[in-house]
């Protein structure tokens, strides 16, 4: 028999649901005190390991990172207590991640599909319209489940952002993409692209940022959530600086996108939509700040506990992963306090548990304990 932990704190199975008197046995999780004593007993309150709904391990600013790196940036995660890792896009095949152990678990989208030329250098499979279903379903069938389309992207002969590709083409290549079996989702600044994105039948939103009174009833009938990125869209005044001379259009979609961020995330919030936390680490973002998001999203207007949730029961129930269920893996955290009165608590974190197994305070990360200034 393998090491068996003892949780001894109150156990938040749900966002209004404790417990008490949870084990780790085998790696598994269960409500039934075994009959052996624990090898170890860890106290605090504890949570299912945060997912991060938008990230990029084996992505780096130039595009594809050494094996090396991206294992460090799924440390870096692991050690803020990122335990489910959906992919939002890598330039690296990161399959052997998911096979070595002491990993979070990643649930892949193969590939950026964006436009030739309108998008970030070596980041994407870029393609012009016609050949867009194909790299959907040659995605499709590498991933895990997900296939992630560069819905925008500033068009420099405009000089703004505008839709990567036409609409009529978004809708067959989504089709194609749940015909394999497969999940959509998009990168979605402006509001155009929200329409063709919707009418497109999209599984998920990334950013919204373009997020308009008209779509949110959409959101809400389609049961389309959206993954908002808040620390990601911070960075919005430094691109519109850097863009001004050149397009001042752009420069000025930008800033008005910035600076009504939060009112958008409420507002759909309030209406029904499903919001998720995700981070965008890997390119500009650095790795690890899951709890950044959190903190982001409830300073947007999102109650403590659904800025919780944001991050852990639904985000894990959405992304078909197991919460604190008997017989579910053992991937939890610890926060010091009670993290629905102090949500702060989850930027430094007492224990992280994956699969079992008492990860060891790192110290690439500021947030977590034993860090070295």
């Amino acid at each position: 028999m393998g090491e068996i932990i003892e949780f001894s704190g109150t156990v938040l199975a749900g966002p209004d649901r404790e417990r008490h008197g949870m084990w780790s046995v085998d790696g598994r999780l269960t409500f039934h005190r075994p009959e052996a004593t624990p090898d170890r007993i860890l106290s605090g309150w504890v949570l299912p390991g945060f997912a991060d709904a938008h990230c990029h391990i084996g992505l780096g600013p130039l595009g594809e990172v050494a094996d090396e790196v991206a294992e460090e940036q799924a440390r870096t995660d692991l050690n803020a207590g990122t335990l489910l890792v959906r992919d939002a896009g890598a330039a690296s095949d990161t399959r052997w991640l998911q096979q070595r152990p002491g990993m979070p678990r990643i649930i892949r989208a193969g590939r950026h599909i964006a436009r030739t030329r309108r998008y970030l250098k070596n980041f994407a499979i870029e393609v012009e319209p016609d050949g867009l279903v194909e790299a959907v379903r040659k995605q499709a069938r590498a991933g895990d489940g997900w296939v992630k389309l560069v819905g925008d992207w500033i068009d420099r002969d405009i000089g703004d952002l505008a839709p990567s590709f036409p609409a009529a083409v978004v809708k067959e290549a989504v089709q194609a993409a749940h015909d394999e079996g497969a999940r959509v989702t998009a990168h979605c600044f402006a509001g155009e692209t929200l329409d063709q994105m919707l009418d497109a039948d999209i599984d998920c939103i990334e950013h919204a940022t373009g997020l308009l009174p008209r779509h949110v009833p959409r959101l809400v009938e389609q049961d389309v959530p959206i993954v908002p990125t808040l620390i990601n869209i911070a960075t919005f005044p430094d691109i519109a600086r850097q863009a001004e001379p050149k397009f001042p259009r752009y420069a000025s979609h930008m800033r008005s996108l910035w600076e009504r961020r939060e009112e958008r995330v409420l507002e759909a919030f309030e209406s029904g939509v499903r919001i998720y936390a995700g981070t965008d680490a890997g390119s500009v973002i650095g790795h690890g700040r899951i709890a950044d998001e959190i903190l982001a999203l409830h300073r947007a207007g999102l109650p403590t506990v659904a800025a919780l949730d944001a991050a852990c029961w639904g985000a894990r129930e959405w992304l078909r992963a197991d919460g604190l269920a008997e017989g579910a893996p053992a991937d939890v955290v610890l926060c010091r306090e009670d993290p629905r009165k102090l949500l702060s608590t989850v930027s430094r974190l007492q224990h992280v548990v994956l699969g079992g197994h008492l990860v060891p305070p790192g110290t690439s990360n500021p947030n977590r304990p034993g860090h070295l200034e």
